[in-house]
């Protein structure tokens, strides 16, 4: 029986460190107190869906500020009084240009001091039921992205009968700059990986914490976006990860091939000890400064300057000029260090040095190079053939560009596969290293009504996997109730896969594992159902024997 506990609401109120008194105050209202520990939380019923309520900006790690800049997260003061868990807390220091109307707190405040999480639960009171856990990590390159995303509202899939969990953690240089310095400092000789390890404090947060909102402890999945797909799957390799701490993994939009460029380009890359620590010592010169102490005096937007520099990997590579997709990656982003990360994601699949766990994965139709209207010409077509080198005549011939018709079409086709073939060769080395879990691999297409010309472009499947139409939308625009239908379903699939490691169920179409043997990939959106990774087999070997002359990342 889990612990729901309700405090007297004659708890004297202290003010904490680090906790604005404002948020501290007598509990004078009906709704539950839970007894966290750090001290006690009063939520909020959720403005969105009925029976659910909400804890905002809880934190659960100390400020990363002054000397704790660049270290390894530690635990928050314990507070005494009742935590008014109301109000989101700030973002993390970031340049990237918010809305407010994006975002549930309606305000882009940044700060340093900006570790907190929120809990969405449909336990209320006294109630006895234990439910499953998604923990959901936001995507945003490294360099942006919080936790109070208005898409990534809990309300949706809490209203299904799941906890949800959202948090900060650290951006940019805050969050991934190596130095050899502070590898030396560290006691692990490794650095670089702050914002993955504000992850793991917050995972072992929900350990720790969330059978007091009605959760599962032992039935918890990660859950992420682009950025934040590959930090789930971040999640699932790296060895500080609380031990059992996950039964299920959903990284949207991140999980391809260890041979494919686009591991390498996107935000899912990272880099290696020696290079990251190099940029480390050219940031230090870049800031005028001699020293990491000297450093951690400079001031946060000094810093910010360089928040969305990329990694220029590509230079001077066959993909330098094919910027449709092999863009450069961001320069901050997690680090191959010996200590937080061991492997690559080749090496980590092969060894099977990994959580063995399910997967549900996938792509979206428009993205990661394919959009519905490219507008190449001939010539730009053209370009696509220095990154295929002895296979560029064998390109041409199965997506040929003749004109600018052919050429957009042509583009998107292969875009379209390589987004999908990559992914179930990522399910299929899961299974060669000796994984024994299933992996389910998706591919969506549905445009949503709220911008239709960009297609199904990269998160448009968030709207429906959080259950969040239209009260999530902020454009506001009219949904077509066919929307609604998708997000009815999808939000199914998502809600059996948290809760049993498997997407079916119920009257859903069945949505296959996927197979060495069998070349499909499950078609979610416009359609539904098992479909082909490519439209002939020619194209399909033309990738694969394309990719594996490729770096293995």
């Amino acid at each position: 029986m889990r612990s729901f506990k309700l405090l007297a609401a004659s708890i004297a109120t202290f003010l904490p460190l680090a906790v604005s008194s404002s948020r501290l105050e007598y509990a004078q209202n009906d709704l539950p107190i839970v007894n966290s520990t750090n001290g006690a939380l009063r939520g909020m019923k959720s403005p969105f869906r009925g029976g659910v309520t909400v804890y905002k900006g809880i934190p659960f790690a100390a400020p990363p500020t002054g000397l704790n800049r660049w270290t390894a997260p530690t635990s928050p003061s314990p507070w005494t009084g009742v935590l008014n868990a109301t109000e989101f807390g700030p973002q993390c220091a970031q340049t990237t240009s918010t809305s407010a109307g994006i975002f549930n707190n309606g305000k882009s405040t940044w700060s340093e001091d900006c570790l907190t999480l929120n809990v969405w639960t449909p336990a209320i009171g006294e109630s006895q039921e234990v439910y499953p856990v998604f923990v959901w990590i936001y995507g945003g390159r490294f360099t942006g992205g919080s936790g109070d995303v208005l898409t990534y509202d809990g309300s949706g899939l809490a209203s299904k009968g799941v906890v949800v969990v959202t948090f900060n953690y650290r951006l940019g240089p805050f969050g991934f700059l190596a130095h050899p310095d502070l590898s030396t400092e560290s006691g692990h000789n490794a650095s670089g990986n702050y914002g993955i390890m504000d992850q793991q404090f917050a995972l072992q947060w929900v350990q720790d914490n969330i059978e007091a909102f009605g959760g599962n402890k032992s039935q918890v999945v990660v859950g992420g976006q682009s950025a934040g797909s590959a930090s789930a799957l971040d999640m699932m390799w790296s060895p500080l990860t609380p031990k059992g701490s996950i039964k299920g993994v959903i990284p949207e939009s991140g999980a391809r091939g260890p041979h494919d460029s686009l591991t390498g380009s996107l935000a899912t890359s990272y880099r290696n000890k020696t290079r990251a620590e190099s940029q480390g010592l050219d940031f230090v010169v870049s800031m005028n400064v001699s020293s990491i102490a000297e450093l951690r005096n400079v001031s946060a937007t000094t810093l910010l300057t360089a928040d969305n520099d990329s990694d220029e990997i590509f230079e001077g590579t066959a993909f330098e000029n094919i910027t449709a997709a092999f863009m450069d990656p961001p320069l901050w982003r997690p680090v191959i260090d010996g200590y937080v990360l061991n492997h690559g994601y080749g090496q980590a699949l092969a060894t099977n040095d990994h959580a063995d766990v399910p997967i549900l994965t996938g792509n979206n139709h428009d993205e990661s190079g394919a959009t519905p209207d490219p507008g190449l010409t001939v010539a730009d077509y053209q370009t696509y053939g220095q990154m295929f080198r002895n296979f560029s005549s064998q390109f041409y011939s199965l997506y040929p560009g003749n004109n600018s018709t052919q050429a957009d079409a042509g583009s998107n086709e292969f875009f379209r596969d390589l987004s999908r073939v990559p992914t179930w060769s990522w399910a299929k080395a899961w299974t060669a290293g000796g994984a024994k879990s299933n992996v389910y691999v998706y591919f969506f297409n549905r445009a949503p009504a709220e911008i239709k010309a960009s297609g199904a472009y990269h998160g448009s499947e968030l709207w429906y996997t959080f259950n969040n139409i239209p009260y999530a939308d902020y454009s506001n625009v009219t949904w077509e109730s066919y929307d609604y239908e998708v997000e009815r379903q999808m939000s199914e699939y998502w809600y059996n896969f948290i809760a049993t490691g498997n997407p079916n169920g119920g009257n859903l179409t069945y949505f296959p594992p996927s197979t060495a043997e069998e070349k499909q990939v499950m078609y979610l959106g416009d359609s539904w159902g098992s479909g082909v990774l490519s439209a002939s087999e020619e194209k399909f070997d033309f990738i694969q024997n394309w990719l594996s002359t490729l770096f293995e990342w």
